[in-house]
C-alpha cells in the first residue's frame, strides 16, 4: 500500500512540473514587447534630459533592442505552437508514467528505508555557495583596475584574500594600502602577516620588516611582537623567542585566546620557563619610571605596586583582571604561597560571577596553581 502512495504522491509532483510546460505561451510577450519599447524611448528621454552620456545611452540602446528583437521573434514562434500542444501533453503525460516508474524500480534494487537521513547540524555545517561574495570581489576588482590609487578598496579586500587564501594578492593589496594611505601598526603587521602565510608560515626578510615597522610606531603591538618571537625561533634564537613571548603573555588580559596559543609555542621551544616579566618594557609612565630605577629600588617599588594592587582587591575584588596581575605578579616575585592566596580570596570574591571566575581558575591552572 505505501508504494501506491509513493506512487501517487509522484506523479502529482511531476503533474504539478510538466504539465504547466505543455501549455502554449501567449499574452506576456505582447506585454515584454511594450516594456522594452517604452525602455527604447526613455533612453532617448533620458539622454535629453542629460542624465546619461552619448556613449551610455548607445549602449543601453543596443542591449533594449536585442532583447526587443528576441521578445518579437519568441511572440512569432508562439503563433506556430498552438498545433503542436496536444503532442506536448502527450509527452508530458508520457514523461509522468516513465519517472515513475523508473524512481519504484531504482529505489527498489538499491534503496535502503532504514538508513538514516543527513543530520541537520551536518548541513548547516556544510560549506556555503559563496556567490555573492565573489561577485563582490569581481566589482572590487573591477573598480580597482580602473582607479589604482583607491587605497580604501585595496583596504576593504586585502583581509578577504587573506581569508580566502590568497596570500600573494593579499601582500599586494596591504602594500598598495601602506603605499596610498600611509603606515600604521595594524598595516605594517597585516601586510607582514600576509608574507608570513603566502611563504608558508616562514618569516621572511620582508615579513620581519614589516613587523619591525609596525613596533617602531606601536612598540607594544602584541600581534607584531608574535612575529617578532616566531622570526626569532625560526633563526634559532629559541631564548630570544621564549623572552618575547613569556613577556608577551604575562600582560595579557585574562579572558585574551591568543593566550593559549603563544604558551604552547613557548612549550614547543623546550626550554626552563623565563623568570619572567619583571623586566619587560612598562607600558605606563609609572612603569617608566620604575624601569629607570636601581635594581634594589625597582624591587622595592615592584613589590609596593603589588602590595597596592592586593589592598586595592581586598577593598572591590570583583576585577577578575586585577586578580590575574596580582597572582602572576606573586608568581614572578617567587612567592607561590601568596599566589596561592590570592586565588582563594579571588574565588570568593567572584563567587556570583561564573564566568570571570572560571577565566581567573584557567589562568591560575596554566601558571600550575589549579586544584
Amino acid at each position: 500500500m505505501i508504494w501506491v502512495v509513493f506512487a501517487v504522491l509522484t506523479g502529482l509532483a511531476a503533474i504539478g512540473v510538466l504539465w504547466p510546460l505543455s501549455r502554449a505561451r501567449g499574452a506576456p510577450l505582447d506585454g515584454d514587447t511594450a516594456f522594452y519599447r517604452s525602455e527604447l524611448t526613455g533612453i532617448d528621454t533620458d539622454l535629453q534630459r542629460g542624465l546619461v552620456s552619448e556613449s551610455d545611452a548607445k549602449a543601453m540602446r543596443a542591449e533594449a533592442a536585442r532583447r526587443l528583437m528576441r521578445t518579437e521573434g519568441a511572440r512569432e514562434e508562439s503563433g506556430a505552437t498552438s498545433g503542436t500542444t496536444w503532442r506536448r501533453r502527450i509527452a508530458a503525460l508520457a514523461s509522468i508514467v516513465m519517472i515513475g516508474g523508473v524512481s519504484l524500480g531504482l529505489y527498489a534494487r538499491i534503496g535502503n528505508p532504514d538508513v538514516p537521513d543527513l543530520p541537520l547540524e551536518a548541513r548547516r555545517q556544510a560549506p556555503p555557495e559563496t556567490p555573492d561574495l565573489m561577485m563582490a570581489i569581481s566589482r572590487i576588482e573591477a573598480h580597482l583596475a580602473k582607479n589604482p590609487d583607491d587605497g580604501r578598496g585595496y583596504e576593504v579586500i586585502a583581509p578577504v584574500y587573506l581569508r580566502l587564501g590568497r596570500y600573494d594578492d593579499a601582500a599586494k593589496a596591504w602594500a598598495n594600502v601602506v603605499r596610498l594611505l600611509g603606515a600604521s601598526p595594524v598595516r605594517e603587521t597585516s601586510l607582514g602577516e600576509a608574507l608570513v602565510f603566502a611563504a608558508n608560515g616562514h618569516v621572511t626578510p620582508e615579513a620581519l620588516a614589516a613587523f619591525q615597522r609596525a613596533l617602531a610606531l606601536a612598540p607594544q603591538f602584541q600581534q607584531a611582537r608574535f612575529y617578532i618571537g616566531l622570526a626569532a625561533a625560526q633563526a634559532g634564537d629559541k631564548t630570544r623567542a621564549r623572552d618575547i613571548w613569556t613577556k608577551l603573555v604575562a600582560e595579557a588580559p585574562v579572558d585574551a585566546e591568543w593566550a593559549g596559543v603563544v604558551r604552547e609555542r613557548i612549550r614547543e621551544l623546550g626550554l626552563p620557563e623565563a623568570e619572567a616579566s619583571t623586566d619587560a618594557r612598562p607600558s605606563s609612565e609609572a612603569g617608566q619610571a620604575i624601569a629607570a630605577l636601581p635594581d634594589a629600588d625597582r624591587d622595592t617599588a615592584i613589590r609596593g605596586m603589588v602590595a597596592n594592587l592586593a589592598a586595592r582587591l581586598a577593598q572591590d575584588g570583583r576585577d577578575a583582571n586585577g586578580w590575574a596581575m596580582l597572582i602572576r605578579a606573586y608568581m614572578v616575585l617567587k612567592q607561590p604561597d601568596d599566589a596561592r592566596a590570592a586565588l582563594a580570596q579571588a574565588r570568593k570574591a567572584l563567587a556570583d560571577d561564573n564566568e570571570a571566575r572560571a577565566r581567573v581558575e584557567a589562568m591560575a591552572s596554566e601558571l600550575g596553581l589549579g586544584g
